[in-house]
């Protein structure tokens, strides 16, 4: 069971790097980590302590939930990380994100309702 925990950690990571475009050296300089512990991370060969754990997570958008409840459902993982990467940001930039969301979210419910109201007047 320790085994498949590294592992679905490591893969976590590694997807999430991927995803974000960064090199696996680029991830260690900007967590201040090494190298190859990275990478040992990524594989599942090493139990990366909290401390370097927090820092990954913390680079990456992640929720901690995310990597310790692989069975957590899609649209919870979705938002978990949403809300990670809201609170990395300064409070300007949340503010000017809370604004944009507010009007995306305007835009879509309005769509909503224009559909509704066509399949009525149909």
């Amino acid at each position: 069971m320790r085994k498949n925990i590294l592992q679905h950690i490591g893969a976590i990571v590694s997807s999430k790097r991927y995803e974000e475009r960064l090199t696996q050296q680029q991830l260690a300089q900007q967590t201040g980590r090494g190298l190859r512990h990275l990478k040992n991370i990524e594989k599942g060969r090493v139990n990366a302590s909290i401390e370097v754990l927090a820092d990954v997570i913390y680079r990456l958008g992640l929720s901690a939930d995310v990597l310790f409840y692989p069975d957590m459902p899609e649209l919870e993982q979705q938002a978990k990380q949403l809300l990670c990467k809201f609170a990395a940001c300064t409070e300007d930039e949340r503010a000017f994100l809370l604004k944009t969301l507010d009007c995306m979210a305007e835009q879509i419910l309005s769509r909503h309702e224009r559909a509704a109201e066509d399949k009525i007047n149909e």
